[in-house]
């Protein structure tokens, strides 16, 4: 992940003339960039996102009442900070409807990140800190080569950890309680090594 610091009226524009292999954030006034994930990365997303969509956004099999969104392009402050997590949910209470245009401004639920050797740190260091300042509720961090997630609830404006998985386990964590989740899903067709 590269970092590059410039004007914020300037950073933006820049984000948006990104090419479709790069992927931005705005973060503390500097504009990270990233490219594509890599295939476990991308399957590691895929599968949670598929395995939360049914029984959290369509109902089927679990309570419904989430909009589970793949890359959202999060907006806590218009234009000056954004950022980009792997997945991110919201009640569809908190946000009724999902918004015509590409910009999130209203704070999810939850957030997930898959780390990756290009982003793990960012994601910890940087990452962790905005979503907590901003009041994202819940905080999943999915490690694909090391096969483990860890769960994060925000308490009086400080991660806690709720939940530390590994391998093949069948959990039931925040705040995604009412439905298993077998974690071996996630991995189940990724090389080792």
């Amino acid at each position: 992940m590269s970092a590059l610091l410039k004007p914020a009226q300037n950073l933006y524009a820049e984000l948006c003339d990104l090419p479709p292999h790069v992927t931005g954030e705005i973060i503390g006034g500097v504009l990270y960039t990233q490219p594509r994930p890599a295939g476990p990365h991308s399957l590691t997303a895929s599968a949670l996102g598929g395995e939360l969509y049914g029984g959290y956004q369509r109902g089927t099999g679990g309570p419904g009442g989430w909009w589970i969104i793949n890359e959202p392009e999060i907006h806590f402050i218009r234009d000056i900070e954004v950022c980009v997590p792997d997945i991110a949910g919201w009640r569809k209470e908190r946000m009724p409807k999902i918004p015509r245009g590409h910009r999130f401004e209203i704070v999810p639920n939850w957030v997930c990140e898959v780390l990756s050797p290009s982003t793990g740190k960012n994601d910890r260091v940087v990452k962790m800190p905005v979503y907590a300042q901003y009041g994202v509720g819940y905080l999943w961090l999915v490690h694909p080569s090391d096969r483990t997630l860890e769960a994060f609830a925000l308490r009086e404006g400080c991660w806690t950890v709720i939940g530390l998985f590994q391998d093949n386990e069948t959990i039931h964590v925040a705040p995604f309680e009412e439905m298993a989740l077998n974690l071996g899903s996630l991995w189940a067709d990724i090389e080792d090594g």
